[in-house]
């Protein structure tokens, strides 16, 4: 019941006043939604935390939705950049359409069409990029792996290999063996970290010197 509120909230945050601190949206599934935990236990919480730690000014909305596609998540994200305009738009889908079994040429023409929704709005895109077990063999195996870095080089974005290193197969996993458990957000924030921290700081110098030009006039 916690976990249902606090993404009711999240949907139903009032839009950004000029002025307002800037934000990260993170949209994404059950890895992001912190499923089968308590949602401050969730990696995108520890994020804000350490954005609050470290003295970033962004804040962050969490529209992540267990159980989401790329399409679930393609149909959402138009109302969610008008709401909350954000600085950094962080994708983290395309495991449910993988476990699925989904078309890979749907998966990677929504994820493209997410991307350039994002840089239209004026956001900074990091891609999160996903893997999935060989069951549905290896061709399909490999297309889906092979998504995520294509999308990456086709915009010019980042892209974070693979949420799940060094958690995916090991004992930080819930008992459904598909979530990570809470001992392994951690982890999962640190495999993002490397890959977010440069927008932040091209967003804190981009900042700067425009309060620097606005010092001169």
């Amino acid at each position: 019941m916690t976990k249902i509120v606090f993404l009711l909230l999240l949907f139903y945050l009032p839009p950004l006043a000029a002025g307002d601190q800037p934000t990260i949206l993170v949209v994404g599934d059950s890895l992001s939604a912190a499923y089968g935990l308590e949602s401050g236990d969730g990696w995108v919480a520890l994020l804000a935390r350490r954005l609050r730690d470290l003295g970033y000014p962004q804040g962050v909305v969490n529209a992540s939705v267990s159980g989401d596609t790329s399409g679930g998540g393609r149909a959402r994200l138009p109302a969610l950049l008008e709401r909350h305009r954000p600085a950094i738009l962080v994708l983290e889908l395309g495991g449910n359409d993988g476990l699925r079994g989904l078309p890979l040429e749907a998966l990677e023409d929504n994820l493209a069409r997410m991307i350039e929704a994002g840089e239209a709005a004026g956001a900074k895109v990091l891609l999160v990029g996903m893997q999935i077990p060989p069951n549905l063999g290896p061709i399909y195996t490999k297309g889906f792996r092979e998504i995520y870095p294509r999308l990456a080089r086709r915009y010019g974005i980042p892209l974070v290999p693979f949420l799940l290193e060094g958690v995916a197969g090991a004992a930080r996993m819930q008992e459904d063996g598909l979530h990570p458990d809470a001992e392994a957000q951690p982890q999962l924030l640190e495999n993002l970290w490397p890959y977010l921290r440069p927008l932040l700081d091209d967003l804190s110098s981009a900042n700067e010197r425009q309060r620097s030009s606005h010092s001169k006039l």
